[in-house]
């Protein structure tokens, strides 16, 4: 819902333009950037579980299940791979219910209120720590 949804909180780039942007960074670093979404948790789950172990770092917006969804916290915690956890808007100076992460614990960074640059600087810290 990117680009529709409460556009003076999210902006108003689409999804697509999200897509383009990651993907067109991941080439000018020589890297393979393969993006999943869903609105399903169990489908977060099931890809974590199913896929991952195909991938070195994992950068995860988990939406609204960040702040509930200790499934997903679970699944993510299971993982033996780097991971950065990535908010389009400042979640801690949102609603109150925002404020809680019950993933942060389990990601090695949170990157929160910088759009769609965000994913660019999650992306850039993936690979410095992954060439270490």
């Amino acid at each position: 819902m990117i680009g529709s949804r409460n556009t003076e909180i999210y902006g108003n780039q689409d999804y697509q333009s999200l897509i383009d942007t990651i993907k067109n960074h991941g080439k000018k670093n020589n890297i393979s950037i393969d993006i999943y979404q869903t609105n399903h948790e169990g489908d977060i789950i099931d890809y974590l579980q199913q896929k991952i172990n195909q991938y070195d770092g994992l950068v995860i917006n988990p939406g609204a299940f960040t702040h509930y969804s200790y499934a997903i916290r679970d699944a993510i915690e299971w993982l033996d791979i780097p991971i950065i956890e990535v908010h389009l808007t400042n979640i801690f100076q949102r609603e109150s219910f925002r404020h809680l992460s019950v993933i942060q614990d389990v990601v090695d960074q949170t990157i929160v209120g910088k759009g769609f640059k965000g994913y660019i600087e999650a992306i850039d810290a993936m690979i410095k720590v992954i060439k270490k």
